[in-house]
């Protein structure tokens, strides 16, 4: 439970708030993948941006920033610590030249593989207290929320959510734009900006 003083005629309102549920398992995660990826090429988020290019098509920078929620500016820092090693590389789209595709590299693959190992290790260790397969229900339904709110773009409508809540006669305050560097992504840092949704080229 969530205090020393919780009474159990006395539920304590946190245990059943989800954004306190989501935020816990998220830190722990987030600590853990941070250690595993300490060295990797611009952190959890370039484990990401490898990830998104490992098993699919090339594709372009603009596809992936929009697939991962990145801003685009953000996402060029990435590609480019990924691309010193050796583990991605870009190249013109032929079907349209003003397009760059972006590649991975068998060097990038076996670095992939790699940490991906790893953060299985970090995922079992904190999903340890539940049964097999509850964790692949919970890993299953996960996805099923994570694909609707992705394709719901969340920016837009968990904002329309938040007015529905507010207070009568207080009107929702909008939060400070971020403003995230290329210091912060290189660091391993995970809040970065979610991309608007946009055009997928260059």
């Amino acid at each position: 439970m969530t205090g020393a003083t919780h009474r159990p005629d006395r539920p304590d309102p946190l245990d059943d708030d989800l954004g306190w549920m989501l935020g816990i398992v998220f830190r722990g995660y987030v600590r853990a993948a941070e250690h595993a990826l300490a060295d990797f090429p611009g952190g959890p988020r370039g484990y990401q941006v490898l990830t998104a290019a490992v098993n699919r098509p090339a594709r372009n920078q603009g596809a992936i920033a929009e697939e991962l929620g990145i801003d685009r500016t953000v996402l060029t820092y990435l590609i480019d610590d990924l691309e010193r090693p050796g583990f991605v590389a870009r190249r013109a789209d032929p079907a349209d030249r003003r397009n760059r595709l972006v590649d991975v590299t068998d060097v990038g693959r076996a670095a992939w593989e790699q940490r991906r190992l790893a953060l299985r290790h970090v995922e079992s260790h904190l999903l340890g207290t539940l049964a097999p397969p509850e964790s692949a229900t919970l890993r299953a339904l996960l996805q099923r929320v994570a694909c609707s709110a992705q394709a719901a773009d969340p920016l837009r409508d968990l904002c329309e959510v938040v007015a529905q809540v507010q207070p009568s006669g207080r009107a929702p305050t909008a939060p400070a734009p971020s403003r995230t560097g290329a210091a912060a992504v290189r660091g391993g840092s995970t809040a970065t900006p979610r991309a608007r949704r946009r055009s997928s080229t260059d």
